[in-house]
C-alpha cells in the first residue's frame, strides 16, 4: 500500500512540478488532459487496492461498537469534506473545458488554512483510522499524510516560483495550520465567503453516503473522495 501511494505521489507531485515547463510546450489544456490520464487511473489502482485490504494486518483495536462512534465517524468525515472541497475551483478546468489556469486564492476557507487539502486528508486519516484500526489503515494514513506535507511545502515552493512578492504576501496573512493567522490577528474569518453554492453540494453528498453506508464501504467512498479532492488542484 506504501508502495502504490508513493508512485501516486510520484505521479500527481512530479507532474504539477512539471506543470509549467509542459504547458509551455503543448498547451494547458493538453497538459491537463495528459496529467488526468496518467492521475486517475493510479488512484483507482490505490482505491481498489485500498478496499480490498483496509482490514489486513493487525487488528489494533476495535471502537466501532461504541455508542456515538458512527456519528463521531461521519462529523469529522464531513468536516474533512469540507476541507477537500474548499469551493476555490473551477469545475470546468479539470476536464479542460475551461483553460486551466494557477491562481492565487485568499478568501473563504484560505483564510483558516492556506492548504486546506491538506488538513481535510488528515481529518479523513483521523476519523477512518479510529473506525478501522488496522496496521494497514496506519500505514496507508502515514503515506497520505506523508504525501500532503510534502505537497504543503511543495505547493508553496511553486506558488513563490510563480507569484513571488503576491504569495510572500498572501503567506503572511495566511497560515497552514486551520485558525493559526486568525487567532495571531493576520487573518479575518469572513463567514459569508465560506456559503457558496459547492459547499451545499458538498452537504447533500454526505446526506446521500449517509443514507446509503449500508451499501457503501465507509472507508472506500471517504478514501475516493480523499483522492479526488487531490486531482481538483
Amino acid at each position: 500500500m506504501f508502495m502504490l501511494l508513493l508512485i501516486f505521489a510520484v505521479i500527481h507531485s512530479g507532474g504539477a512540478a512539471l506543470r509549467s515547463r509542459a504547458e509551455a510546450r503543448i498547451g494547458a489544456r493538453a497538459w491537463r488532459l495528459v496529467f488526468a490520464a496518467l492521475s486517475i487511473p493510479s488512484a483507482v489502482v490505490v482505491i481498489g487496492y485500498f478496499l480490498a485490504h483496509r482490514y489486513d494486518g493487525i487488528r489494533l483495536w476495535n471502537l466501532q461498537g461504541l455508542p456515538g462512534m458512527v456519528p463521531l465517524i461521519w462529523v469529522v468525515t464531513a468536516i474533512s469534506f469540507l476541507f477537500l472541497y474548499p469551493a476555490t475551483y473551477n469545475l470546468l478546468e479539470i476536464p479542460a473545458v475551461l483553460k486551466p489556469q494557477v491562481r492565487l486564492y485568499a478568501t473563504g476557507i484560505i483564510r483558516i488554512s492556506r492548504h486546506p487539502q491538506a488538513v481535510g486528508q488528515i481529518l479523513w486519516c483521523l476519523s477512518h483510522a479510529l473506525w478501522i484500526g488496522s496496521s494497514f489503515m496506519l500505514v496507508t494514513c502515514a503515506g497520505l499524510i506523508g504525501h500532503h506535507l510534502f505537497a504543503v511545502w511543495h505547493g508553496d515552493r511553486r506558488l513563490k516560483q510563480r507569484f513571488g512578492d503576491a504569495f510572500d504576501k498572501l503567506k503572511d496573512e495566511t497560515s497552514v495550520v486551520p485558525f493559526a493567522a486568525v487567532i495571531e490577528g493576520r487573518q479575518q474569518i469572513i463567514w459569508t465567503e465560506l456559503l457558496r453554492p459547492a459547499q451545499l453540494g458538498i452537504a447533500i453528498a454526505v446526506g446521500v453516503f449517509w443514507w446509503a453506508h449500508r451499501y457503501i464501504p465507509i472507508g472506500g467512498m471517504a478514501f475516493l473522495h480523499s483522492r479526488l479532492g487531490e486531482l481538483l488542484n
